[in-house]
């Protein structure tokens, strides 16, 4: 039987093995590495910073996948040797005839001086939790979400928290008296189309938040409260939120997988440089949004790309980096975000909604994969 070792057990860590187990059963072994007990979907986060769950409501353990021919492991992972595929953990060591890295893009919060001690942010799951208490007492004053590099995972999702502040500060009685702003480096909220980014643009002034583009914020002076420009400027702020730097994992860096910050692949078939090695998820270089769906649709063109392998076969269904994601537009209202970025000759993307509706959509995305995923 042939070893596959999977390093990261989130969209895409958790769908391959998943696919691996149902179609290669008698062919393939596989080892799942992570280093956390827990995964959580990213649009959760919102839910603990607005104080509609608990981090524990938002967990699934790792300890419940029951998978045939599964193996998970809580280790955190030391060295990747991508030419002999050899990995070295803080538990051991591994050795895999095929080897998939889907470790995700980790925060650089001191890439941006100032923001660790003097900002707060919701794009990890302890972050939101402390967000929510600074929120919960914030009753005035100027917030200013400072998107700090870009790519960053979940496009809408600075968005999709200016949206709910708002509504977070209606509900309370104060939505006069705080100013909610959003600045980034982008020319317009979701540039991938001008459609789409209108619609966001549109739902933001109807709630008195300004847009900020073509900003690119390098440091916080927590003393002055004002956000430094690269243009010499600055911005003024009284709650600064920072969607942070992202990057690869200091291990896939050292590994020499990536090049130019990401890890280059085929775009077919999500291949490495490195013979029977694939990269998945949020730390490659391919040109396109980083969200665990797209993740989650890479790892299944890596499952069919192995089967095909293995049966001397070619892949029949490259990928297209196709998928959808939800925004949130507050009132209970949900849109969702359909984009395929390398089906065609150009990127497409189009927003149905917002709808009640698809709230409900969004639950069942959620409950198809946490049971078939967890059981």
């Amino acid at each position: 039987m042939k070893h596959v070792v999977i390093l990261g057990a989130g969209f895409a860590g958790l769908e391959l093995a998943t696919r691996l187990s149902e179609t290669l059963p008698d062919e393939v072994r596989t080892t799942l590495i992570d280093k956390n007990e827990s995964f959580s979907f990213g649009f959760s986060k919102l839910d603990v910073l607005f104080g509609h769950k608990t981090v524990s409501d938002i967990q699934l353990h790792y300890d419940e996948i029951s998978h045939e021919g599964v193996d998970f492991r809580r280790e955190r992972v030391t060295a990747i040797d991508p030419e002999s595929r050899h990995v070295t953990t803080d538990g051991g060591s591994y050795d895999a005839d095929i080897l998939v890295v889907a470790l995700g893009a980790e925060y650089d919060f001191a890439a941006t001086p100032g923001f660790a001690d003097g900002g707060v942010e919701y794009y990890s799951v302890a972050g939101a939790d402390r967000m929510r208490e600074v929120v919960t007492s914030f009753d005035s004053g100027r917030i200013l979400i400072g998107i700090l590099g870009h790519p960053f995972k979940c496009p809408p999702a600075p968005f999709e928290g200016a949206l709910l502040l708002h509504d977070h500060f209606v509900e309370r009685g104060v939505r006069d008296a705080v100013e909610i702003r959003v600045a980034g480096p982008m020319s317009a909220p979701v540039p991938i189309t001008q459609e789409m980014s209108q619609r966001i643009l549109g739902a933001l002034t109807e709630r008195g938040i300004e847009y900020l583009p073509n900003h690119h914020l390098t440091a916080l002076d927590t003393d002055k409260k004002e956000v430094l420009l690269e243009s010499g400027g600055s911005i003024p702020y009284d709650l600064f939120v920072g969607i942070p730097v992202h990057r690869v994992p200091e291990v896939v860096s050292h590994a020499g997988l990536a090049v130019d910050g990401w890890v280059p692949v085929e775009r077919t078939n999500l291949a490495t440089r490195f013979p029977d090695v694939y990269a998945v998820g949020d730390i490659t270089a391919l040109p396109m949004a980083k969200a665990g769906v797209f993740a989650e649709a890479a790892a299944r063109v890596v499952a069919d790309d192995i089967a095909a392998r293995l049966h001397g076969a070619e892949l029949e269904h490259p990928y297209e980096g196709a998928g959808m994601c939800y925004l949130e537009f507050g009132s209970g209202a949900v849109g969702k975000v359909e984009a395929n970025f390398l089906g065609g000759p150009k990127p497409t993307a189009r927003l149905v909604g917002p709808s009640r509706e698809l709230a409900a959509d969004k639950e069942m995305f959620a409950a198809t994969r946490r049971d078939r995923w967890f059981g």
